[in-house]
């Protein structure tokens, strides 16, 4: 049975995902950092399906509890990089940001990623797995007032990009899955409606298809 681990799981995108998985057949170790809607994330899941196991994805610590359960589940086959943070809501310009603000946006969202695949390649390599970092249409085009993030994501899309070129026996994928219908795009247009955007389940589909499939590395939108 395939083991996945998707940071990020007790809402959105990181939910609809785990909700796909589940219903395919996979094992999962989920993560986020609150514990309760984790735990309610977990019990939405067919039984027996995934272990929550909470924290913050820039702890060391929690990386490793992380890998730990995958283990125990009988071993890594696909790693899902999908926690991320916004930043400051309402996004405000570059010239405006604070650099404090930029670095717990490229910490979550760069090197927090980054470090738990590093962690978790020896595994993949020797299972022949998968990788996939959730990426944005922000990291290849300049919208205003998404400066932290999209160069966050730019940054994630260039270090997934080398990792394909270093690791041949890994599937690497950034995965861009479209304006969808999250809390976390809600807060970058506080107060408007954006019930125009599908909801997260709608990428569920490609998402299991591209596992299917198994094409080249690469960059891939879902919607």
């Amino acid at each position: 049975m395939s083991v996945a681990i998707i940071t990020g799981a007790s809402r959105g995108l990181g939910l609809a995902l785990a909700t796909g998985l589940a219903d395919a057949g996979w094992r999962l170790v989920l993560t986020g950092r609150d514990a309760d809607t984790l735990d309610a994330a977990v019990r939405r899941l067919p039984a027996g399906a995934a272990v929550a196991v909470p924290g913050d994805v820039t702890d060391s610590w929690h990386r490793e509890s992380v890998l730990a359960a995958s283990e125990e589940l009988g071993g890594l086959d696909l790693l899902v990089n999908n926690a991320g943070i916004l930043g400051p809501s309402p996004l405000p310009p570059v010239a405006a940001t604070p650099t404090s603000a930029l670095r717990e946006v490229y910490e979550v969202n760069v090197l927090a990623p980054l470090a738990l695949a590093q962690a978790a390649l020896p595994t993949l390599r020797a299972r022949a797995g998968t990788l996939v970092n959730i990426s944005s249409d922000a990291a290849v085009t300049p919208y205003e007032g998404w400066g932290g993030y999209g160069s966050a994501k730019a940054a994630l899309d260039l270090l997934s990009a080398v990792l394909a070129v270093e690791e041949p026996g890994v599937r690497v994928w950034w995965v861009d899955p479209g304006d969808l219908r999250t809390r976390m795009h809600q807060d970058a247009f506080p107060g408007e409606d954006i019930s125009d955007r599908p909801e997260p389940e709608s990428v569920v589909p490609a998402f299991l298809k591209l596992l299917g499939d198994r094409p080249a590395s690469g960059r891939v939108r879902l919607a």
